[in-house]
């Protein structure tokens, strides 16, 4: 097998990917190159119940559903559910597949389910994602927690 780097819209266009598909290819890769280099504000990921969280936000959430849970209020909860959005074997450009990994997947007692995702900054890349998410899941409860 050979490998093949695209590194233009060019290469792209040459190896027949389109438009849209470069453009996501081109922002993925700008934030994997964010999360390889020293924090902007040097924030230290917080430890809760020997879980790292990405935020503080994220660990407050955490333990709010977790009073919720000793309240009766929730049933169970789920931490880092992943939703397949492009299976592997469609993916033609990389061949790993798109997924969306939410932060939390939350049953109440009373049985709904809700998918939540606690935000401080909403990057190209998780807006992208959240549209191809309620594109492919039009029946999921989803939620965004801004303010903890």
């Amino acid at each position: 097998m050979t490998r093949v780097f695209i590194n233009s819209e060019e290469d792209a266009k040459k190896m027949g990917i389109p438009k849209g598909e470069w453009e996501l290819i081109k922002m993925e890769r700008k934030e994997q190159n964010k999360s390889t280099r020293k924090n902007k504000y040097n924030n230290k990921k917080p430890l809760v119940d020997g879980i790292k969280f990405d935020s503080k936000k994220e660990a407050r959430f955490y333990e709010n559903l977790k009073l919720l849970k000793a309240a009766g209020e929730v049933k169970e909860f789920e931490l880092q559910p992943k939703f397949v959005l492009l299976e592997k074997n469609k993916d033609r450009v990389t061949g790993r597949g798109i997924k969306y990994i939410a932060d939390f997947k939350i049953t109440y007692s009373d049985g709904s389910v809700e998918v939540v995702d606690v935000k401080g900054h909403k990057t190209q890349v998780y807006k992208l994602k959240k549209k191809l998410l309620l594109a492919k899941y039009p029946d999921i409860n989803f939620r965004e927690v801004v303010n903890v």
